[in-house]
């Protein structure tokens, strides 16, 4: 990419070519939270407590407020350290609460909220570079009704990470390796799928040196080289300062993050936990139902995935993915919070966006208000249940 492409694609007006489709995604998010109230009034209940101070939420601020070192010990021998979570969004809450007064959790929700619309604007741009401007638009509005979005309202991480790691891989995209491995390093540091950000800027920077591009004559080669040297060598940093400062603290090495994991009854196993989990549900007709759509959405995952490659996506998207796809099917246990750990696969809806953008401008609208419908219902109904998402 040349100086004159890197500063056209950086000009204020991707903003504006953007707003219509953030707009939209407010708008979806605005009838999540309406129906989330509303469900939660009819059952007694605080919506705003289920966004900001149950489960994950509560030990996000607990790190924000106490730092680490906090942890439970069950009746059955497991320890669940505060250690398991990474620092970012913790960080973010403890600076909110103290330039403001926001309580640590009312900065969560706070943080949660800009950081999806920056999601939004990530995928945008992501999508925009790849497909154009109406599939890009199609894109952000899919993102918004999956079944889960409700997620991305809640003081979680899931959207300051896809933030993170859609406009790291639109850097990749652009040519932007520093920024790219800089925000492959803050990725790493909101969750440890951050391993699929770094992996995607050292396929694509890999890749371009094997090709032996270069931007210019010896001196725009040697400077764009460095450049992409230097975003490799920070897009891991992260994610592996926090797991050997965790191994540090621990007193067990490298590998002390995987045993606060395993307290958890975390783990990566290939996938047989989840397969054993799917396969229960087949011992009783009621369950083997939830049994068959398990193996449909896993099926659809898989397709969509193929359907990408298909499609000769740009390889940083398919590495992303891919192993953003392999971590939230392979870990050993929380199958319920599957769904919303696949949050960050937004290059998954590509394909779906390509399909929509292609409808008539009435038949599109009227396939996204009635996603929007559905996962307003459905996210009223999930969060109102025993579990956490």
């Amino acid at each position: 990419m040349t100086d004159l492409e890197t500063r056209t694609a950086g000009r204020p007006g991707a903003l504006r070519r953007a707003a219509p489709a953030l707009l939209g995604y407010a708008a979806v998010r605005a009838l999540g939270l309406l129906a989330l109230a509303l469900w939660s009034a009819a059952r007694d209940k605080s919506a705003y407590t289920l966004l900001t101070a149950r489960w994950d939420s509560l030990w996000y601020t607990r790190v924000a407020e106490l730092g680490y070192g906090y942890e439970v010990r069950l009746p059955n021998g497991d320890v669940h350290s505060n250690l398991a979570f990474f620092p970012l969004l913790p960080w973010l809450e403890r600076l909110g609460a103290a330039v403001s007064p926001l309580s640590y959790a009312d900065a969560g929700f706070v943080v949660s909220l800009i950081a999806s619309l920056a999601a939004a604007w990530g995928i945008f741009a992501v999508a925009e570079h790849v497909y154009g401007r109406r599939a890009a638009a199609c894109a952000v509005l899919l993102w918004a009704v999956l079944p889960v979005g409700v997620v991305q309202s809640m003081a979680y991480s899931e959207s300051l990470f896809t933030a993170l790691a859609a406009w790291s891989l639109y850097a990749v995209l652009t040519g932007r390796w520093v920024t790219a491995g800089l925000l492959a390093a803050l990725a790493g540091l909101t969750r440890p799928v951050g391993l699929a950000v770094a992996a995607a800027v050292w396929a694509a920077a890999v890749v371009v040196f094997a090709r032996g591009r270069n931007d210019g004559g010896p001196e725009g080669a040697l400077g764009d080289g460095a450049r992409r040297v230097l975003g490799m060598a920070l897009a891991p940093l992260g994610a592996a300062g926090y797991v050997l400062w965790v191994g540090h603290r621990t007193g067990k090495g490298p590998l002390g993050y995987l045993d606060v994991q395993a307290g958890w009854r975390n783990g990566f196993d290939g996938g047989a936990a989840f397969a054993r989990f799917v396969g229960d549900k087949f011992t009783s007709f009621p369950a083997a139902l939830a049994g068959v759509a398990l193996v449909a959405g896993v099926a659809l995952l898989l397709w969509l995935y193929v359907v990408c490659v298909r499609q000769r996506q740009p390889l940083p998207l398919l590495v992303y993915t891919g192993v953003v796809v392999t971590l939230a099917l392979c870990a050993s246990s929380y199958f319920g919070s599957k769904p919303r750990l696949l949050l960050p696969a937004f290059p998954l809806l590509l394909p779906l966006a390509l399909a929509l953008a292609r409808l008539r401008t009435s038949r599109s609208a009227l396939v996204v208000s009635g996603a929007a419908a559905a996962s307003a219902v459905y996210g009223a109904f999930w969060l109102n249940g025993s579990g956490p998402p």
